[in-house]
């Protein structure tokens, strides 16, 4: 770690608690309940969720008061001591926004309750994938029908439930997980890939490996490992440097004024003229080539050392005052800092990230939520983030591919999908195929989701071969890892909790069955075409199975059902269903 990076740190945190608190509460409380709610506030204490961090809540009591009409609310303390640390105006921690304060609308769970059930999974799926997240159908119809789906995931992102020293010990496990150094990929990939598989949580420890995750494969943090001066252990300094940072209340601005100071960063841009130019463009969007070379003359005495691609600031500083940003700035920190305190920082930054999120929508459009955003003041990336991905702008109106990573999480996570040893490599090497490498370009996903023929080919191949059309069942299949055979979607998938099952209507149940597949996975049930193109191959004349597809057949493997001509019937249907754009694609709600 940057020697200089590192005395930054330690002198701030030593400063500062790493205390934070949040609450939430709901309005439009019945009247028969408003006593239980003042008891309740009345009554709430700090619980300690972690050895540094408490926090405030009423969870418990909320969801027990939440009805049809309910808007959520959750407000962060703002008062401990360490949010006033700063340097020359640079503040080195920020609480996180309340959602009232977002200025881009957010949907609100009195809209959600009043769509359709389809467009209800639509808007679930879109948001739940977009976090990399999913749940099986019964865990879904439940949340989605409770009344607070929306708060309730909000309220998840602010909770500690994944144990990540587990989490950690888990992914590390080379008897699981391919972990060894190769000449193509790096293994720091595989892991931070694993990472999301091995947490069964959506919660504050999800959020904030996601926001690294986003963040890193856009021009504004990408590590940028395809470069001959970029090492592999810089994808995991950048990342890991951004998700301890989240979890430490470190702003936007003091992140990032540490990542641009950073032998990281310098790998990626490496002349003080490069370099100067890159920050101005990348985060402030300032293209202006007058401001180059008065960048360039900050940093005169910085440079990256070819013996390690090593960043090494000489003596030899500047010392002629250049004017930029509304002030004038000298030294090389001084150019970073008054960066990063300028109004452009936000704007670019905002920007960056609405371009990532809406890549369907036109300038005029970009620049509207952009500025809406912007007016919010935000000061972490959660404020931009979950603006983003809650507001009624991206779960209603956004239509867009979804990318390789939010269709792989989304299916694993619903299908209970169980891994084998090399499944973190494979999906490593899928993404290069696709053309959507993570971490790896110099200047990020300039295309999030390529859809030329070849790239999305490859794209389709993977889910489908890899994800759809694999399943296991059994004892060796369970608690084998390296065997070529042992990874796939569970039985759970084709229980019979899933669909309507009676033995003496095959027809009635297999069509319960095909449209309990759909409904799943697209949010449609399937059109009468399709059904009787199913039907057709998997009924006989006398209305009885076909062979392979005896939806009553059963074994039992150490107490576990083992359903093989359910196994055999979804693995056609949900081959059909992997032909469908609308698996690929986040939907507009209408």
């Amino acid at each position: 770690m940057d020697s200089k990076k590192a005395i930054i740190r330690t002198t701030a945190e030593n400063e500062g608690a790493k205390t934070r608190y949040w609450s939430g509460q709901y309005s439009a409380v019945p009247c028969f309940i408003a006593i239980l709610l003042i008891i309740g506030c009345c009554t709430v204490a700090r619980v300690s969720r972690a050895a540094d961090r408490n926090i405030l809540t009423l969870r418990a009591v909320n969801l027990l008061l939440l009805g049809n009409n309910a808007t959520c609310s959750m407000h962060y303390d703002a008062d401990d001591p360490k949010f006033d640390l700063s340097y020359q105006g640079l503040y080195y921690y920020r609480p996180d926004m309340s959602p009232s304060g977002y200025k881009l609308r957010q949907l609100s769970d009195r809209q959600f309750n009043g769509l359709s059930m389809a467009d209800k999974r639509r808007v679930a799926d879109k948001l739940l994938a977009t976090l990399f997240f999913g749940y099986p159908d019964p865990v879904l119809k439940q949340k989605i029908t409770s009344g607070h789906f929306l708060c309730s995931v909000r309220y998840d992102l602010a909770e500690e439930k994944n144990n990540m020293g587990q989490v950690e010990a888990e992914i590390t496990d080379e008897s699981r997980y391919y972990r060894d150094d190769n000449n193509w990929r790096p293994y720091e990939v595989f892991d931070i890939l694993a990472r999301f598989y091995a947490m069964n949580y959506l919660d504050r420890h999800y959020l904030h490996n996601w926001m690294a995750y986003i963040l890193t494969q856009t021009i504004m943090f990408s590590p940028a490992y395809e470069l001959d001066s970029s090492h592999y252990p810089d994808v995991s300094s950048v990342y890991n440097w951004l998700v301890m940072d989240m979890d430490d209340d470190v702003g936007m601005r003091y992140s990032t004024y540490l990542h641009m100071t950073s032998t990281d960063n310098w790998r990626r841009f490496r002349s003080p003229e490069d370099n100067g130019r890159e920050m101005l463009e990348i985060y402030t969007l300032d293209f202006n080539d007058a401001d180059v070379p008065k960048a360039a003359t900050t940093l005169k005495n910085w440079f990256l050392d070819e013996d390690h691609d090593t960043l090494v600031i000489g003596l030899n500083r500047n010392t002629m005052p250049q004017a930029l940003f509304g002030t004038t700035v000298t030294t090389g920190f001084e150019f970073y800092r008054e960066l990063v305190k300028s109004q452009g920082f936000i704007s670019g930054s905002v920007r960056r990230l609405v371009d990532f999120f809406f890549t369907d929508y036109n300038e005029v459009d970009k620049q509207r939520v952009t500025d809406l955003i912007v007016s919010s003041h935000p000061e972490t990336w959660q404020d931009i983030l979950l603006q983003i991905v809650f507001s009624e702008e991206y779960l209603l109106h956004a239509s867009r591919a979804k990318s390789a990573e939010e269709l792989f999480y989304s299916l694993v996570k619903k299908l209970e999908y169980k891994h084998y040893r090399h499944t973190f490599y494979y999906f490593s090497e899928a993404l290069d195929d696709m053309h959507q490498s993570s971490m790896k370009y110099k200047l990020g996903k300039l295309e999030r989701t390529p859809l030329d023929t070849l790239s999305f080919a490859h794209y389709h191949k993977y889910i489908r071969e890899t994800i759809l059309m694999r399943h296991v069942c059994g004892p060796h299949e369970e608690t084998t890892y390296e065997d070529w055979n042992t990874y796939g979607w569970r039985p759970p998938l084709v229980g019979d909790d899933r669909f309507s099952f009676d033995v003496n209507d095959p027809d009635g149940t297999l069509r319960s069955f095909i449209t309990y597949l759909f409904e799943f996975m697209v949010h449609r049930p399937p059109t009468s075409q399709e059904m009787a193109m199913f039907i057709d191959n998997m009924i006989r004349d006398d209305g009885s199975y076909e062979g392979s597809y005896k939806l009553g057949d059963t074994d039992y493997v150490d107490g576990k059902a083992c359903y093989y001509g359910r196994e055999n019937a979804a693995r056609d249907v949900l081959d059909y269903i992997s032909r469908l754009s609308e698996l690929y694609m986040f939907q507009e709600v209408r």
